[in-house]
């Protein structure tokens, strides 16, 4: 919620071409792509796309120039594991009732396992929200969690594709590092210091043992490669960068406090009011105005509707895609999954139905009911 801001903001400031989903915020997830689900042009071709995917290469391929720069985001994977516990109701599917569902589950992830596969059965995908979770979203299936030759090989078509991996806990390093590979302006990569899409639980900060991280380490076995290969690449980049590149993290850092503190206090006292950030010898000299505040404090699913009505397209609610949290707690109730908002809607249109004949039934063929006379003694 954090970084993709940044992405809506460069591709309304620069009046970018967005392959943008009909409805809703989700292109791809977990199923492939589908001709039906986004905002067409004439020729095909787009300048970007920042909605929620699982990484396809062939079909990106086809929708974008050759000389197109893909970046991603992942975060180290147990903090991502906490964050995928709440933010998905898992101890609900994997039966876990103690108040500390991290810890019970690391103490034998693979108790758990035919719980933690949730089966898709409209799209016929299976996906583990405990396992290789940032895997699976760059397009690694789950079904080879288990094979680490052929999870290295992806891994490192990975490398070749991306032009950069942001990682979440260095993400003033990475989005400084994004601005330089990218000839960005510093005015680009700012964003908000107000925390978004921020939960507090009561395991959040719970350390697991040593024998519960090896667990995970094991369990989570492709999520870790791919995180410390990032990582190491992210450092790697850096080092090329030379010793300024911490000069200008260290400005990039003052500038966004005193940006998002001024967007927070004397811009909301003063709208008219502007502030002038003077040029340095990273980018030039830019104006924070009322509109650059209100895009940087915009929720990303209000500039995804910003966006696509520029593109004269209003939002087609028959092609709204269920977000995958609601199909999941779908699955934990043990009923159907669907692609389609709608086509829930006519699921469940059909079960009342059939509840309302089933009861007219029951009245109309039901036993009469016998009546007995009283005997007082």
């Amino acid at each position: 919620m954090t970084s993709v801001n940044i992405f809506q903001r460069y591709t309304i400031h620069h009046n970018l071409t967005s392959l943008v989903a009909k409805a809703g915020g989700y292109i791809s997830w977990p199923f492939p792509p589908a001709e039906t689900d986004y905002v067409h042009i004439p020729g095909e071709r787009y300048d970007v796309l920042f909605n929620h995917m699982v990484y396809n290469k062939t079909w990106l391929r086809s929708k974008f120039p050759a000389n197109t720069a893909y970046i991603s985001l992942i975060r180290e994977p147990l903090g991502h594991l906490k964050s995928c516990m709440r933010f998905y109701s898992l101890p609900q599917l994997l039966r876990i009732t103690s108040t500390n569902p991290i810890k019970s589950f690391l103490r034998d992830p693979w108790r758990y396992k035919t719980l933690s596969e949730a089966y898709f059965r409209f799209c016929n995908v299976t996906w583990d929200g405990t396992r290789n979770h940032l895997a699976f979203d760059m397009g690694y299936p789950t079904e080879g969690a288990e094979d680490m030759e052929a999870a290295e090989r992806y891994i490192k078509g990975l490398e070749y594709d991306f032009t950069l991996v942001l990682l979440l806990e260095h993400l003033d390093e990475s989005f400084v590092l994004l601005r330089r590979l990218m000839c960005w302006e510093m005015q680009d990569v700012l964003y908000d210091t107000v925390p978004r899409n921020v939960g507090n639980y009561s395991y959040k900060s719970y350390t697991p043992t040593p024998r519960e991280l090896a667990n995970l380490r094991r369990w989570k076995a492709v999520d870790y490669l791919l995180y410390d290969t990032f990582n190491r690449s992210l450092w790697r980049k850096i080092a090329a960068q030379g010793p300024n590149f911490y000069q200008e993290l260290y400005y990039y850092r003052e500038l966004k406090r005193n940006v998002s503190f001024y967007c927070h206090g004397e811009q909301k006292r003063k709208p008219n009011r502007t502030l002038t950030v003077e040029a340095t010898k990273w980018s030039p000299q830019f104006v924070v105005d009322a509109e650059y505040c209100r895009i940087m404090q915009t929720t990303a699913w209000n500039l995804t509707e910003e966006i696509r009505q520029k593109a004269s397209r209003k939002e087609e609610g028959r092609w709204l895609i269920i977000r995958p949290v609601l199909n999941l707690r779908s699955i934990i109730k043990g009923q159907p999954t669907f692609k389609y908002k709608m086509e829930q809607i006519k699921y469940e249109r059909k079960l009342q139905m059939e509840r309302k004949h089933s009861k007219h039934v029951v009245k109309k063929r039901g036993p009469k009911r016998r009546h007995f006379g009283t005997t007082h003694i």
